[in-house]
C-alpha cells in the first residue's frame, strides 16, 4: 500500500476526533453580574440622548454614541450612518420607544439590553413599524469620559 493511501485513513481519523472534541467541549461559562448603578443611570441616559437625536433626525447626534470602532453583525460605524441616512430620507417623521432592559458586567465588558419599536410615517400610507426587538444585546466601552457602543467585535 502507498504511504500516502495509508496516511489518508490516519488524517480522516484525526479531523473526526478533533471535531467531536470541538463539538463536545464545554463552553466557557461567563458570570453576568448587574452592572454598578451608576454606570445603569448613565447607560440610560446614553440610550434616551441616542433615542431623542434620532427623532431629532440628527445623524451626527447618533453617531457622536457610537464607537469608531463599533463591529457587531457585519455592521460598522460607516454602516450604521448609511442606514439613518435611508431612514431619514424614506420617512417623513421617525418615533422611537426604547427601554433599558439591564445592565450586566459580563467577562469585565459593559452589556445593555434593550426592548424597542421604531415607527416610521410614509407620505400616503401613514404610520407603520420599521423595526422591533425585545431584550437585544449591545456592548458598551468608555471612550475618554463617555460611553460609547462598540457592538460584539466579530
Amino acid at each position: 500500500m502507498p504511504r500516502s493511501a495509508r496516511l489518508v485513513p490516519l488524517v480522516l481519523l484525526l479531523l473526526l476526533v478533533t471535531a467531536h472534541r470541538a463539538a463536545t467541549a464545554p463552553a466557557p461559562v461567563l458570570l453576568a453580574v448587574p452592572a454598578d448603578p451608576a454606570v445603569a443611570a448613565e447607560i440610560a441616559r446614553l440610550v434616551e440622548a441616542a433615542r431623542q437625536r434620532f427623532e431629532a433626525r440628527d445623524t451626527g447626534g447618533v453617531l457622536a454614541h457610537v464607537s469608531e470602532q463599533y463591529r457587531c453583525a457585519g455592521f460598522t460605524k460607516s454602516a450604521v450612518r448609511q442606514q439613518l441616512l435611508a431612514m431619514f430620507g424614506l420617512y417623513q417623521d421617525l418615533r422611537a420607544r426604547v427601554s433599558l432592559d439591564a445592565v450586566e458586567v459580563v467577562d469585565g465588558a459593559t452589556w445593555l439590553y434593550t426592548t424597542g419599536e421604531v415607527s416610521g410615517r410614509l407620505p400616503l400610507m401613514g404610520w407603520m413599524t420599521v423595526l422591533a426587538w425585545q431584550r437585544e444585546p449591545e456592548v458598551v466601552r468608555r471612550e475618554g469620559a463617555d460611553l460609547r457602543l462598540i457592538g460584539f467585535q466579530d
